[in-house]
C-alpha cells in the first residue's frame, strides 16, 4: 500500500494505492459525505478488485485531508476527482479506470463518469433521495451514465433504491446504507461483476 498526495484545484487530495499482482485496470473509490476511505464496503470491494487482478486506489477529497467534516459543493468533488483521475491515469500507464465510490463518492462517479472517460462504474449504497425525501431523487445522475454501472444497496436503506437502467444494474443485499450486514455477498458481487465487465483486460 502506498499512499500519495494529489494536487488539485481545490488543494490536495490523497489516494491510498493498493495493486495487485498484475493489474489489468484501476478502480477508483470515493468515501461518503461524512466518511472516510475506511468504510468497511470500501475495504472489501478493494480486496475483492485485487483478487480479480485489479489495482485501486481509495481516494480522499481536498475537504477530508484538509480535515474538514462538511463535504464541499459537487462541482468542487467533481472538479478534484478529475484531476486525481488525470493523474492516477498517468501513473498507471493508461490502464483502464473504473469510477466508484459509496454514497456521495458513488454521485461524484457517475457524474464524472463521461468526462474521466471510465470505462465502467461501480456505486455502493447509492443515495436515491434524502431519507424520507422520495421527491427529491438523484435517479437522472444514475441514467445519465452509458458506461456498465453496477449498484450494490442495502435492502433497508433509509437513502432508497435507485431504479435498474439500460446501462446499469442494482444488486440488492442484506443491510442498510453502511453495506456491512453481508461483506460476502458484497466481495462476491464485486468481484463477479468486475470480472465481467473488464473481461477484455483481464
Amino acid at each position: 500500500m502506498t499512499r500519495i498526495e494529489i494536487p488539485t484545484p481545490h488543494g490536495p487530495a490523497r489516494a491510498e494505492l493498493h495493486c495487485a499482482e498484475e493489474g489489468a485496470a484501476v478502480l477508483l473509490l470515493g468515501h461518503g459525505a461524512g466518511g472516510g476511505i475506511e468504510a468497511k464496503d470500501l475495504v472489501v470491494a478493494t480486496r475483492a478488485a485485487q483478487a480479480v487482478g485489479v489495482d485501486v486506489a481509495l481516494i480522499e477529497q481536498p475537504y477530508r485531508v484538509a480535515g474538514r467534516r462538511a463535504p464541499a459543493p459537487a462541482k468542487q468533488l467533481d472538479t478534484a476527482w478529475l484531476a486525481v483521475a488525470e493523474e492516477l491515469g498517468e501513473r498507471f500507464d493508461g490502464l483502464p479506470q473504473v469510477f466508484g465510490g459509496r454514497s456521495s463518492g458513488a454521485r461524484v462517479a457517475c457524474r464524472t463518469a463521461a468526462e474521466g472517460q471510465a470505462a465502467a462504474v461501480l456505486c455502493l449504497a447509492f443515495p436515491e433521495h434524502p431519507p424520507g425525501k422520495p421527491e427529491k431523487s438523484r435517479q437522472a445522475e444514475l441514467d445519465a451514465v452509458e458506461v456498465p454501472t453496477l449498484v450494490i444497496q442495502g435492502e433497508t436503506d433509509p437513502f432508497g433504491r435507485p431504479k435498474p437502467g439500460p446501462h446499469h444494474e442494482v444488486m440488492v443485499i442484506p443491510g442498510a446504507h453502511a453495506l456491512d450486514k453481508d461483506l460476502d455477498a458484497l466481495s462476491r458481487t464485486t468481484s463477479e461483476w468486475l470480472t465481467r465487465v473488464l473481461r477484455p483486460h483481464l
